[in-house]
């Protein structure tokens, strides 16, 4: 089987997979929906603060949380419901990972801004990897969590 036709036996198990982003910054919550969209993956929305996050959260399978949002320091309080409400894989992306200190344990990982698109495009390949129980390299650029269950 050439690569070409798992690559593609792979997309068609993803493409239905839906990405929320989480953003107060317009310009940048474009261009992350353009990578996710450059994926053949639908954007589930796009959310500025926790209401709005919460309300789409339905439609998503995977969510890029920013930590500072419009209604404040939202982001690890969204991170945490949407991991354990809606079962969604959470990637957070902040330039301030040091505010992410102890709150963790609901989110893969933390990309630190500004974010590369193929850095964005690998993290979303690994947490599609990771819903689907699935290994993957960890891409340069995430900061993986380490949960240990007690």
């Amino acid at each position: 089987m050439s690569a070409n036709v798992a690559s593609r036996r792979v997309e068609q198990a993803v493409r239905d997979q839906r990405v929320l982003i989480v953003e107060d910054e317009f310009l940048i919550a474009l261009d992350v929906a353009d990578v996710v969209e450059g994926m053949g993956l639908t954007v589930a929305g796009l959310a500025t603060g926790l209401q709005k996050a919460l309300s789409m959260a339905a439609d998503a399978d995977i969510a890029l949380v920013d930590v500072n949002l419009a209604d404040g320091a939202t982001g690890p309080a969204i991170g945490r419901e949407l991991s354990e409400r809606f079962g969604i894989t959470v990637i957070f992306m902040t330039a301030n990972p040091e505010q992410l200190k102890g709150k963790t344990e609901c989110s893969i990982g933390v990309l630190t801004k500004p974010v590369m698109p193929q850095v964005i495009e690998e993290t979303i390949d690994y947490a599609l990897a990771n819903r689907r129980g699935g290994v993957a390299t960890v891409p340069h650029g995430l900061k993986v969590f380490v949960h240990t269950h007690h």
